[in-house]
């Protein structure tokens, strides 16, 4: 209720300032107990990639690329966590100013470029964060790393957030790390998924239960190249894919304040083009693994349209800096059991 009050404040404040004082306010609100999630309902449950999710409403990677504030997080009532882009190695990302507000349109653009201290500190947060709900392990290769070595990043990775994830999602697809989405071209995703999934499997069996793993994909590729991912997907027993990251196009923010700057934009001008990438992948798939569907949701309409065109759980970020933590609980009600989900 409190954030309309607030967001100008914040809105006055460079915007990677105002993320980490926002995420600090949260860790303590949580901690002292003020936090108050949206109530979620036993229907609500659903069970997706073999898991069991309270909700189908969840965090985008991104916004927590450290796991440094899953118990805040945690508190808004979301039905999982995906925290990363995390690295084998610490990187300190693209230089500053790399993050900025499109308020006429709703959106972010950022060029971050998977800046994050690392997979030793990554675990080392999540073991520390008492976060006992579903999350997801967002990882990738750093930004000096070829693309001939990366399969050896995210293996690094893997081996690392194997035993604390409940699905490990393989991010391919940002714009912000060069050359990173070449490997989304069939032969090279599917080499790369090759090496993934026998090491998954071995995991496995070190564990003792289920690691899905799910591969995040660009707004920006055509049909036939969505096509290809998916024939990729199917043949390497993926378990999910999440459509989809961040878009390089610049066609719905032309001519407003920071719409030219380099990097990926999220938000509203994202939301016709990701779901359009989510039909196409739906229609290719035909049902044989489930959809995260991410991109430009800032209501409750828009997580229930992402359902309507083919995704089986959903994930939200740049609406919470426009709509604050309430989108979570309105989203979640939209996407209940008695709206027919």
């Amino acid at each position: 209720m409190a954030y309309p009050l607030i967001r100008p404040a914040l809105f006055a404040l460079d915007p990677e300032r105002a993320h980490a004082l926002t995420l600090a306010a949260l860790d303590v609100a949580a901690k002292a107990g003020l936090a108050r999630p949206a109530a979620t309902r036993a229907e609500d449950a659903v069970r997706v990639m073999g898991i069991a999710f309270p909700n189908r409403v969840g965090l985008a990677a991104g916004l927590d690329k450290d796991a440094a504030h899953l118990a805040g997080l945690g508190s808004l009532g979301f039905g999982f966590l995906e925290a990363g882009t995390v690295t084998p190695r610490p990187q300190p990302g693209n230089p500053k100013p790399r993050m900025f507000r499109l308020p006429a349109a709703q959106a972010l653009v950022n060029r971050l470029g998977f800046n994050n201290g690392g997979v030793d500190r990554f675990v080392a947060n999540v073991r520390t964060s008492g976060y006992r709900g579903v999350l997801g392990c967002n990882i990738g290769r750093n930004a000096d790393t070829p693309n001939e070595r990366a399969a050896d990043d995210y293996l690094a990775c893997l081996a690392a957030v194997a035993p604390f994830a409940s699905y490990v999602t393989v991010n391919v697809s940002s714009p912000n790390t060069t050359g990173l989405r070449d490997l989304q071209s069939e032969a090279a995703l599917d080499a790369l998924i090759a090496r993934l999934v026998a090491e998954r499997d071995a995991h496995v069996q070190t564990l003792g239960r289920a690691l899905p793993l799910a591969i995040k994909i660009a707004p920006d590729l055509d049909d036939e190249a969505v096509r290809g991912v998916a024939r990729v997907l199917v043949n390497r027993r993926v378990d999910a894919v999440i459509a989809t990251n961040t878009t390089i196009a610049r066609d719905a923010v032309a001519g407003l304040p920071h719409g030219d700057e380099r990097g990926g934009l999220s938000g509203r001008p994202l939301f016709e083009r990701s779901n359009a990438v989510l039909r196409t992948l739906a229609s290719a798939l035909d049902g044989a693994l489930p959809i995260i569907g991410v991109g430009g949701i800032l209501s409750g309409d828009d997580a229930r349209e992402k359902i309507a065109c083919g995704a089986s759980l959903v994930q939200i970020y740049t609406g919470l800096v426009y709509r604050g933590p309430s989108l979570v609980g309105e989203c979640v009600r939209a996407l209940g059991v008695r709206h027919g989900v």
